[in-house]
């Protein structure tokens, strides 16, 4: 028992094992093996390496944005002159990714609860009172019905802010059109924590003179960080015009791929703008975009309020960052996984040699060696080599 087991280490201490080749010559197999490798490496070289750059690490960025928007506007409605500044149509309050900025509006002046008629507008017609349900509110109703139609309008009498806001007519121009020139400043900061890199979108070339006369364009000026609210609409693929009549929503784009092996001076962003929903097709349900706003005031101890149907454009600033850094362990990775792949070239010439070619019998003797144990003599065997038969098709590689 001693002397086996001394045997045993003996054997997988000085012992290597090495796999039998056999080199075989033919020319279709030969070509076969080589342009699956070819392809292989191809795939390697190409595609990991060169095109998802599998030799480095990746990290997402963590960021923050603030904004501020400028300009100013002038109405002159019914013989009312107004002007807008940022406080009148931005909303909510400045500094945040996500805003609103109006472009049109309908006023309902002097609101109190109190009675009046619903819109002759067709949903709340009524011919008598037994139309109008005491206590009942519509879906599409503005109030709390009291029972009684009016005759004048042919709606139900409800229980509300009176008057009703009137909003079947949407001011065409719209009332806010210079919007256009309004200017939007985005500043950027962002983060890769993984590499501890910190950048911002006012990079080394934007200093404090340059912003002070710099406008965006994709072509003269790709880092400007100030924007005219017209061209952030054209180049989403609006129309000001349209969208700004019954609002629209559009994303602002801030792209930040940096491959930090090069100079951090090369890391910056790029801008780019999504239409994500604006005037919509003609006869398509519920366009654009609006919301209601009222002020509340006291006047002669009753309380009333101003009402604000608002259109505009909600601005969504949207920050994607991805840095890359070369690391040793995903090149590993990837050398180690396109080695395996190299391991397809041997399995599909096998194939072919063991089912395809019509020497394939004599292959499979010259590649497979059989042992056969014999009886009453367990500890010794007997091989049965078929490496006989030198036939030219083969070049065989065996122990002496």
């Amino acid at each position: 028992m001693k002397s086996y087991i001394v045997e045993a280490v003996s054997s997988f201490l000085f012992e290597y094992e090495t796999p039998r080749q056999v080199l075989v010559r033919n020319r279709r197999v030969g070509i076969a093996c080589r342009l699956i490798q070819l392809g292989v490496l191809g795939y390697i070289i190409g595609w990991v390496f060169i095109y998802e750059k599998g030799y480095q690490n990746e990290d997402t960025a963590i960021y923050s944005v603030f904004t501020k928007m400028k300009g100013v506007a002038y109405t002159q409605i019914s013989g009312v002159e107004k002007v807008w500044d940022v406080s009148d149509y931005a909303f909510p309050d400045q500094g945040g990714d996500s805003f609103v900025v109006m472009t049109n509006f309908i006023i309902t002046f002097g609101q109190t609860q109190s009675k009046c008629p619903e819109l002759p507008d067709g949903k709340n017609n009524c011919n008598s009172d037994a139309d109008c349900e005491t206590g009942q509110i519509k879906r599409t109703g503005n109030g709390h019905m009291t029972g009684k139609c009016v005759n004048t309008t042919h709606t139900c009498e409800i229980v509300t802010w009176c008057p009703v806001e009137d909003d079947r007519q949407i001011p065409n121009p719209p009332c806010l059109l210079a919007a256009e020139n309004f200017t939007l400043f985005i500043k950027n900061s962002i983060t890769f924590p993984e590499f501890k890199v910190d950048r911002s979108n006012l990079v080394e070339s934007v200093d404090a003179s340059y912003i002070k006369r710099c406008l965006y364009h994709p072509a003269t000026d790709p880092l400007c960080p100030i924007f005219k609210l017209g061209d952030i609409v054209r180049l989403s693929g609006f129309n000001f015009t349209e969208v700004a009549r019954v609002g629209g929503s559009i994303g602002v784009l801030i792209d930040w791929e940096c491959d930090l092996d090069y100079s951090i001076q090369n890391c910056k962003p790029k801008y780019k703008f999504h239409g994500l929903y604006g005037s919509g097709t003609t006869g398509q349900a519920s366009v654009g975009y609006n919301f209601r706003k009222a002020n509340y005031y006291v006047e002669d101890k009753v309380q009333k309020r101003t009402l604000m149907k608002v259109f505009g454009l909600r601005i969504e600033v949207i920050v994607h960052g991805l840095a890359r850094k070369f690391d040793i362990i995903p090149t590993l990775t990837a050398i180690g996984s396109g080695v395996g792949i190299f391991g397809v070239a041997t399995v599909v010439c096998d194939l072919m040699l063991l089912h395809l070619l019509p020497k394939r019998n004599l292959y499979k003797n010259m590649k497979f060696k059989y042992t056969e144990i014999l009886d009453g003599e367990p500890d010794e065997t007997r091989m049965t080599d078929h490496c006989e038969g030198n036939a030219p098709l083969f070049t065989q590689q065996c122990d002496a």
